[in-house]
């Protein structure tokens, strides 16, 4: 969590209130900073899920991202007071070049966290654990998930 300080040199403090004279503190948990990043990260294309194993299924299930610093979340940040670190679980579409949506990735969740917080993000780390394979019988959600990820936890090739 961070708290932002009047006249502090923070980016979120700055915008309409700059010279204006601050009336108080805003305070952003490290869950709102995993929120958007996290959304962020599911309106990539090429992206099938984040997270892996229950914190995916809890994520389809609620149709939320949650996360902090603790372990077993989707997306995990580490907020200080100027910056943020962010690390994610993703699992990928196949055939989109990985590296290219990794760009992608870095670029969406920079623009929202920082245009929503004001926070500077240092680094975006992201771990790709699968490649998604569509069945020919995949029904999927109009939401793009299909209930089951990838089958056997790993690539296959046919």
């Amino acid at each position: 969590m961070v708290d932002i300080e009047p006249g502090s040199g923070n980016a979120a403090t700055s915008g309409g209130s700059e010279g204006k004279g601050v009336r108080g503190r805003t305070t952003i948990a490290d869950g709102v900073v995993a929120t958007i990043a996290g959304i962020a990260i599911r309106e990539t294309d090429g992206v099938h899920s984040v997270g892996k194993g229950a914190s995916k299924a809890l994520g389809a299930v609620t149709g939320r991202v949650s996360g902090s610093s603790s372990s077993g979340r989707t997306v995990k940040v580490e907020v200080g007071e100027k910056e943020t670190a962010i690390d994610v679980d993703v699992e990928v579409e196949y055939g989109v070049p990985i590296h290219e949506l990794a760009d992608r990735i870095r670029t969406h969740v920079i623009d929202a966290v920082e245009t929503m917080t004001g926070l500077k993000v240092v680094e975006i780390n992201i771990n790709v654990f699968d490649v998604h394979i569509p069945d020919d019988g995949d029904d999927e959600d109009e939401d793009g998930s299909d209930g089951g990820g990838s089958r056997g936890g790993g690539s296959r090739v046919r």
